[in-house]
């Protein structure tokens, strides 16, 4: 049976458009998946000029800063990596300064030790060197549920601040003005963690403290716990 000649142009067709589909639909779902990463990084931004106020101030001279992110040996540990950064003299603008590039992430997202969409919302320093990081919730329920990316999370915060800001003596971690149980399951946050047990003391007019509460016992400048009262309630909440 001979076809004729129009069908044989319409299969010719067929066959041309099945080819080119075969071709261009890994390309189109490669185009997709970057509208859908690029869109993300939209709302993430939003979110971050929404939650987080731009502390970096380009008069601040730039010094050599270390934050620290994971090593990539997947073993839990973390590596400094130096990044040039106008900071602030004064120690809680430094500090939310530090925080917030700490929280940007390092080039390669794979070495994220904190939620990309975590957010600082207040950070005070109290009279004694214990400072007081506010986040959103973010921070407990985006991250990995488990002690090891927990702990990670949290050292990460107490090295980089150990770092950059010697005033801070230990570290109480607020998630969205309240006091939390655990990070997310595992790590205990209701304590305070060292950070540099030989801090300066800060001055205590300075802007971002409040009243004072015990001082922590001399322990190695890690991420440990130790047990601190609760804030007062006017410290638990945004400013």
């Amino acid at each position: 049976m001979i076809l004729p000649r129009w069908r044989w142009w319409f299969l010719a067709a067929l066959f041309l458009a099945v080819v080119i589909a075969a071709i261009y639909l890994p390309i189109l779902r490669r185009n997709i998946k970057q509208a859908a990463k690029l869109q993300q990084r939209s709302e993430e931004q939003a979110r971050r000029e929404l939650t987080q106020p731009t502390v970096i101030n380009p008069s601040d001279p730039k010094v050599k800063a270390k934050l620290f992110w994971a090593s990539g040996a997947d073993d839990g540990t973390l590596s400094a990596v130096t990044v040039d950064l106008p900071l602030s003299s004064e120690p809680v603008l430094r500090a939310k300064q530090v925080l917030n590039t700490l929280l940007a992430g390092p080039v390669d997202t794979e070495l994220r030790t904190l939620p990309p969409d975590a957010a600082l919302l207040a950070f005070y320093l109290l009279p004694d060197g214990t400072a007081i990081a506010d986040f959103s919730e973010a921070l407990g329920t985006s991250i990995p549920s488990g002690i090891e990316s927990e702990q990670m999370a949290v050292d990460s915060i107490a090295k980089t601040l150990a770092a950059n800001v010697p005033q801070v003596r230990q570290m109480k971690i607020l998630i969205h003005g309240q006091e939390m149980g655990t990070l997310a399951g595992h790590l205990d946050l209701s304590q305070a963690f060292v950070v540099n047990a030989n801090a300066v003391a800060p001055r205590t007019d300075n802007a971002g403290t409040g009243p004072s509460t015990s001082a922590a016992r001399q322990l190695t400048p890690t991420a440990t716990a130790v047990k601190l009262a609760a804030p007062p309630n006017n410290m638990a909440t945004r400013p």
